[in-house]
């Protein structure tokens, strides 16, 4: 499994789609600049432009790379010649998922001391009178990530049950945006401002709410912009939720993709 995680971190390297989303990255060096043209919040604007950056691109890396890995391996008859090595399906579909998720730790790493020098840079030019915590920025950073691997989680679940290129990118693209807003909507339907609504209505939003990831909980770029408190019970919960839905999605996809026939 670890060559498999090895030769997944080799490929995409030499991929062109993240050469291409990493040239995004050169948009950290117009923060300051864009962040100076307000003249009371530089800072904080720093801060926002910076941690939004990081998150669009984790978001292209994961649909886009944890997308089309399997698929790229099919098109390209990768998959029959690994297969005849003694090695499960499962090993090497988890493989694949691990190298693409280490990957996404290591870019959320560089991105985030390319964040860390923006905002310092910023900060020095034009202190703030709220004092910038570093740790939540760190923490933030942190939990986006594992957001994001939650997200490549998705696309190969997707990936084992399509041949296609389609379903895996724009599933994954729609699961996300569903994802993002059901803690939303799940406040609302419960909300008394909701009297309105259908009881079918309701249900299923709860429904979805229960079995959608939540990507919401993640983010913590609220905390990290105006200092506020991190509780360690919340990123405790926010780690084991991860942990076990990435766990679900893993299994169902392993399983699937252990009785997928190869054509």
């Amino acid at each position: 499994m670890t060559t498999i995680i090895r030769i997944t971190l080799k490929g995409i390297f030499r991929d062109r789609v993240f050469q291409g989303i990493m040239v995004t990255a050169c948009a950290f060096l117009l923060i300051p600049v864009i962040a100076s043209l307000s003249m009371r919040q530089v800072t904080e604007l720093s801060l926002t432009l910076s941690l939004s950056l990081i998150s669009f691109i984790l978001m292209l890396l994961a649909v886009f790379l944890g997308g089309t890995s399997l698929w790229k391996d099919f098109e390209r008859r990768y998959t029959f010649s690994v297969l005849g090595l003694p090695l499960s399906r499962q090993s090497y579909m988890i493989g694949r998922f691990g190298g693409t998720a280490l990957f996404v730790l290591l870019a959320s790493a560089v991105l985030g001391v390319a964040a860390f020098a923006v905002v310092s840079y910023s900060s020095f030019i034009y202190p703030s009178d709220r004092p910038i915590v570093w740790s939540t920025m760190a923490v933030c950073i942190i939990f986006d990530a594992l957001k994001y691997i939650l997200l490549i989680a998705v696309a190969f679940l997707f990936s084992t049950v399509s041949t296609s290129f389609f379903l895996p990118v724009f599933g994954t693209i729609a699961t996300f945006l569903a994802g993002g807003v059901t803690q939303q909507v799940y406040e609302f339907v419960n909300s008394p401002a909701s009297k309105s609504l259908a009881p079918l209505v309701k249900k299923l939003a709860t429904i979805l709410y229960y079995i959608l990831p939540n990507f919401g909980a993640f983010d913590l770029k609220v905390n990290a912009i105006y200092g506020l408190p991190l509780t360690a019970e919340g990123l405790l919960l926010t780690a084991a939720y991860f942990v076990v839905y990435v766990g679900l999605l893993l299994s169902v996809a392993a399983v699937i993709f252990s009785r997928r026939e190869m054509r």
